[in-house]
């Protein structure tokens, strides 16, 4: 277990920001993260895992453990279904092309969203109509105070639109070490509700489509949409999907009577942020080294050396700007320290 000083983070963060970690472990095993809160149980620590939902403002004066151990177990699995457990570390993208490989369906929906796997319950990752909690067993976390053990159920997890228990009751007081899965392994429940998935199957004139398509339609869709963070730093969607109650949503649809929208329930109504954005003026807009994407208004951009704060600035721009004109507020989805 190595302790280095005054690392930086620059390769650590999917934005590219170039902040310094006072103190940085990686940890490449459970043993190795119950050493680790062991003996610096003292130090102010700072977990990070794949670096693709945060945004850093400032350099981190903590221990900054590196979640990074790795590794794919079959718990069980019968004719219709296989239980996986998945270590921490690994790269969800990565996973997710495992599991299509294998034809274990269920989060091929998933496909290309950054970030490792330990992460994923932290915020409930969806796209395309589905959600990790659709799949989702349970996980294990190491209790930092005390360094035990905890399995927690998805009912424990209260699962919520990128939403979680260790986002709120259990913020910092746990770190997660593996999660399991229930998917598919024939009958596979395809999610193709959303128009461009569905144009993208019939441009390939592909009309029973598996779930290798499924998944190859959201790489491309994904692909047209998002930038590479090795080309251009970004961390995907910046902000979630505002869900509107029935009077704020009504008065918006009023006045943008054109404004795409879905219904979430009788009484919730979900509008896409990236149209909020883009008809407030800041689709493709660059404003010194920070930017708003030319294909995704969702995504902010780091076009070189902008610092996080830079970032920050502009993104607090964006909800100024859309609450004024559309009296919505939008919530970011990464995390800013």
């Amino acid at each position: 277990m190595q302790l280095k000083k005054n690392k930086s983070l620059k390769e650590f963060n999917t934005f590219g920001i170039d902040v310094k970690a006072r103190y940085f472990i990686e940890i490449t095993s459970v043993d190795k993260l119950k050493e680790a809160l062991t003996t610096y149980s003292r130090e102010k620590l700072f977990i990070l895992g794949g670096g693709s939902n945060m945004l850093l403002t400032q350099d981190i004066d903590a221990l900054v453990l590196y979640i990074n151990h790795k590794g794919i177990e079959v718990l069980s699995e019968d004719e219709n279904h296989v239980i996986l457990k998945v270590m921490a570390g690994e790269n969800w993208h990565e996973f997710v092309t495992y599991c299509v490989e294998n034809n274990y369906g269920g989060i091929e929906n998933l496909s290309l969203i950054p970030g490792n796997v330990g992460s994923a319950p932290i915020q409930n990752i969806g796209a395309y109509g589905v959600e990790l909690k659709d799949v989702f067993q349970s996980c294990s976390a190491i209790e930092i105070a005390n360094q035990t053990k905890k399995e927690f159920s998805k009912e424990e997890c209260r699962f919520g639109y990128r939403n979680s228990i260790f986002k709120n009751e259990v913020k910092s007081k746990y770190i997660i070490t593996d999660v399991t899965l229930k998917l598919t392994k024939r009958d596979h429940v395809l999610s193709t509700s959303y128009g461009a998935i569905r144009e993208n199957l019939a441009n390939k004139k592909i009309e029973a489509p598996t779930i290798k398509d499924i998944s190859e339609a959201v790489i491309a869709i994904r692909q047209s949409k998002l930038p590479d963070p090795k080309e251009l730093g970004n961390s995907g969607s910046f902000f979630k999907n505002p869900v509107l109650d029935p009077d704020t949503f009504r008065a918006f649809r009023l006045n943008f009577p054109e404004a795409p929208f879905y219904e979430v329930s009788p009484t919730e109504f979900k509008v896409p942020a990236g149209w909020l954005i883009e008809h407030a003026g800041f689709k493709g807009k660059r404003f010194g080294n920070a930017g708003v994407h030319k294909n995704q208004a969702l995504v902010l951009v780091n076009h070189g050396n902008a610092t996080g704060n830079e970032i920050w600035q502009l993104a607090l721009n964006i909800q100024k700007t859309v609450k004024e004109k559309f009296g919505i507020y939008i919530e970011p989805e990464v995390n800013v320290f």
